[in-house]
Formats: C-alpha cells, structure tokens, sequence
C-alpha cells in the first residue's frame, strides 16, 4: 500500500483543464486512488455550491475544502469547520475598497452576493457557474444584516491588485488573510485561513500525518497546502515562482498533471 494517504488538488488551472473540465485521465487515476483507500479531497477557492458538482461527478464522499479552507463540507451538507470575516472587519474592508471601483463579491450561506452586475462579476459568474445575487451597496448590506461572509473577493488587473494588496496587508496586519487565486482575484479571509489550515483539521479528523499527505496545485493560494504536506506538487502551467516552492513538478493541467503525480507518487509507476 502506499505510504500517502490523502491526497488534495485545486480545481481551477490545476485539476480542472482550461475549460474547467475534468480529463479522462484525471478522472480514471482518482478513482483507482480512492478504490486502493486513498482519501481524495477537492481543496479550492471556489464557493461549496460551485465546487460539489465536481466531487459528485468524481464520486468522492471527503469533505469539500471550499472558500480557500474557510468552509470544510461534506457532500452531503454536515460542516467540519467554517471560519467566517466579522461583519463588522467585513464592513471596514468595503468601506476601504470603496474608493477604489473594484468589483468586489461577498460570500453569505453560500451564496454569491453583489451590489450590483458588472463585466467583472460576469466573469467570476462564468467561472463559477453560481449567478450573483445583487443586494445594492454592500457595505450598506453588511450594516443592516449583521451577518458574517465566508470570504470577500476583489478583481482587478494585476498591475492595480498587486499595489493595492501591499497596502491592505499593512493596514489590516494581523485581521485578515489575503492571497491571491488568480492574478486578478484577491480574497479575504479571517486570518489563519488556509487551505494548509484546513488540510490539517481533515489530517485529525482521518487521524493521518501530514508526511501521508499530497497536496497538488498552482497557484499562490495554494502555497501553503504545499509547504504543509508531506508532497507538494505543482501543474507545469503554473508561473516560475509558485514552482520553485515544490517539491514536484507534474504535467499542465491540460494533460493530466493530476494522474501523473498519482501514478507516480501512489502507485509507483514512472512514465
């Protein structure tokens, strides 16, 4: 049997190809990790709601680490972690943003909340497939509900993003977590929010080391996920500097970058 347990992969630009599909080579080495007793776990960005439908077509009864670890679900609904934004960090955060025209998404009960449609939010509505849910200014949004998101998310172009996330992480040092899961998305967290964070609180509930686990990905969002386990991987489309922080670089994620870390890593088999 192999050594490693658990094995974790990203959906966007690493399991799922460029037209957020699964390959039949992905699909076929899944199922042959999970019928030899490994733990296969979808760990993503993406809202629970927009992630499932992948981990119902793989047939995967693991949690969902969704909202980059801030909500860990299983398929069928019962939670193991949720670790949401304070409203009212939430709201300071808004009225920061405010100035700046960025569209910004807030996530509530799993549901993808705007103020209003813009070509941005179309294009996270693409991505997604989850339509947004317009509810006017969020800011005025968050005063009048009280309720706490599960993360914030702001699109820009990287060479506006990047600026702006330097500022924020000196003004909001210690009261949030921001990465970036694409270099046009920048997302909000409660600070220790990862998906190492949540890998770890999955590594207890199946009592398995982190040395077990694999950890695939490509992005800087995933950089702790690969620091964390015991292997860390990352898909060949992923820029020079993501990596530089593995400890394997597998095919792209049009060509079964996925499958080739399982057959080579679980089952021993070279190319």
């Amino acid at each position: 049997m192999t050594a490693y347990k658990l094995l974790a992969s990203d959906l966007d630009d690493s399991l799922l190809d460029d037209r957020w599909r699964i390959g039949e080579a992905d699909r076929e080495a899944i199922a042959r990790a999970v019928k030899a007793g490994v733990k296969v776990v979808l760990a993503t960005g993406r809202m629970f709601r927009s992630a499932l439908p992948y981990a119902l077509e793989l047939g995967l009864e693991t949690p969902l680490v969704t909202y980059q670890g801030a909500l860990v679900k299983f398929p069928g609904g019962r939670e193991l972690l949720h670790r949401p934004v304070p409203w009212e960090l939430a709201l300071e955060l808004l009225e920061r943003l405010r100035p700046t025209g960025f569209h910004v998404n807030i996530y509530i009960d799993d549901q993808l909340l705007v103020d209003k449609v813009t070509e941005a939010g179309r294009l996270y509505w693409v991505i997604s497939k989850v339509a947004p849910v317009e509810v006017g200014d969020l800011a005025d949004y968050l005063r009048r509900e009280r309720r706490d998101p599960t993360k914030l998310l702001l699109v820009a172009g990287e060479e506006k993003l990047d600026p702006l996330m330097a500022e924020l992480n000196r003004e909001f040092a210690g009261r949030l977590h921001m990465t970036k899961s694409k270099p046009f998305f920048l997302e909000f967290m409660y600070p220790g929010v990862t998906k190492a964070g949540a890998l770890q609180a999955l590594a207890d509930h199946y009592g398995i080391g982190r040395e077990s686990i694999i950890a695939v990905g490509d992005s800087y969002n995933d950089l702790e996920m690969i620091a964390y386990a015991g292997l860390g991987a990352v898909v060949a489309n992923a820029r020079d500097e993501i990596k530089g922080r593995a400890d394997f670089v597998t095919l792209d994620n049009n060509h079964g970058g996925v499958a080739r870390v399982i057959k080579k890593f679980i089952f021993h088999e070279e190319d």
